[in-house]
């Protein structure tokens, strides 16, 4: 229906340029027919009116009615360019642009209208002022909007509301957030606890935003019957805890919900998409999901796995076998760290502490593993 509309007036537009474009030129077809058709005024106003409607408003409407689809299918691809670009700024900075804008405009009608009586150049100066001033308007606004909020700030009653608002954020507990993209916590990782220790560290920086359904989620577990998800829920709740106060993060409660939505990991991955944020999990099938819809996901079992020591084929090591394996003959070892060492020929050694060699290293989704074999059977062999 709105395309049909655009067409209309896109048609209707380019019969009135037709009618105007004849109207101006009929003069100098009268002078070149004569000063015959001149003395007959009726005649004169007749083959006026004739040719400014058929040659100006029927040739030229239906020449804009057979443009309208392509002028129109442009039309919308600007306008979706111009909505792209203006969901991904900030909104200062969509403020600040639209405000020099109009500065910009302001400034080139002022200086227009000394133009105006140049010939045959100057109605067309105005125009030209507003585009180059607008867009410099925009340009100087955005690249200079901290000065123009300080300015801002300057006035009595702005600066005295500023004052109000710091005084009653200074009132809360816990420091200010930074300005730093949003880290989205899910249950998992909550409960895990490593990212208390990763925040001790330094490496998490900016705000930890913690979703009302997470947190929903995070209290059912705590309040289950069954003892083991009731301690793994506590468990969370206190990792928090000691995140807000004892580490100096800054953690948010967000609110938002998506009612349209069940799935818990559903709408970590929506409200990522949102506030932009990044999901910190250790959830291998969220992980996946948020991947494939172009979420980035900070993953500690990753992060984990990253900074375990790099153990090359050739390399010595002393490990306690635990366990026989899965293919014959195969003991099962642990480094510190929880990565699994297969013993080729282990298995006799079970109980004991022995010398390996590393043959191999594996490396997959769900951790490292290495593959060794005892010293004796390299110097038997």
């Amino acid at each position: 229906m709105l395309n049909k509309i655009l067409r209309f007036v896109i048609t209707l537009l380019a019969a009135i340029g037709g009618f105007v474009m004849s109207s101006r030129l009929v003069p100098l077809l009268s002078d070149f027919l004569g000063e015959a058709l001149l003395r007959n005024t009726v005649a004169d106003i007749a083959v006026t009116t004739i040719v400014a409607f058929l040659v100006g408003g029927f040739v030229f409407g239906v020449i804009g009615y057979l443009l309208a689809p392509f002028i129109i299918r442009y039309l919308w691809t600007v306008i979706d360019w111009v909505e792209t670009r203006l969901n991904k700024m900030p909104v200062y900075d969509v403020l600040a642009g639209s405000i020099g804008m109009a500065i910009g405009l302001i400034l080139s009608n002022l200086l227009g209208s000394a133009f105006l009586h140049i010939p045959y150049v100057g109605s067309y100066v105005p125009g030209i002022l507003s585009i180059i001033l607008g867009y410099l308007g925009i340009n100087i606004a955005i690249r200079k909007r901290g000065e123009f909020v300080g300015m801002l700030e300057a006035l009595p009653w702005i600066g005295r509301e500023k004052e109000g608002r710091d005084k009653e954020k200074s009132r809360e507990k816990g420091p200010a957030a930074p300005e730093y993209q949003y880290k989205i916590l899910d249950t998992s990782v909550i409960i895990d606890g490593r990212i208390a220790d990763i925040c001790q560290s330094g490496f998490i920086e900016g705000t930890l935003l913690i979703p009302g359904f997470v947190l929903e989620e995070l209290q059912h577990i705590a309040d289950s019957s069954d003892l083991l998800k009731r301690n793994r829920g506590r468990r969370g709740l206190d990792i928090l805890n000691r995140i807000q106060k004892e580490l100096g993060m800054y953690v948010q409660i967000s609110n938002r919900d998506f009612e349209d939505i069940s799935e818990v990991d559903s709408k970590l991955v929506k409200l990522a998409q949102v506030l932009q944020g990044k999901i910190v999990t250790n959830d291998y099938n969220l992980n996946k999901v948020a991947e494939i819809q172009g979420v980035p996901v900070l993953n500690i079992n990753e992060l984990s796995n990253a900074v375990k020591p790099v153990v090359l084929p050739g390399e010595e090591m002393v490990v306690h076998v635990v366990k026989d394996g899965k293919e014959f003959g195969q003991g099962v070892a642990y480094l510190d760290d929880g990565t699994m060492i297969v013993v080729d020929g282990g298995k006799k050694h079970m109980g004991e502490t022995i010398g390996v060699m590393v043959t191999s290293v594996l490396q997959t989704a769900a951790g490292r593993m290495i593959f060794a074999k005892p010293k004796l059977i390299e110097r038997g062999a």
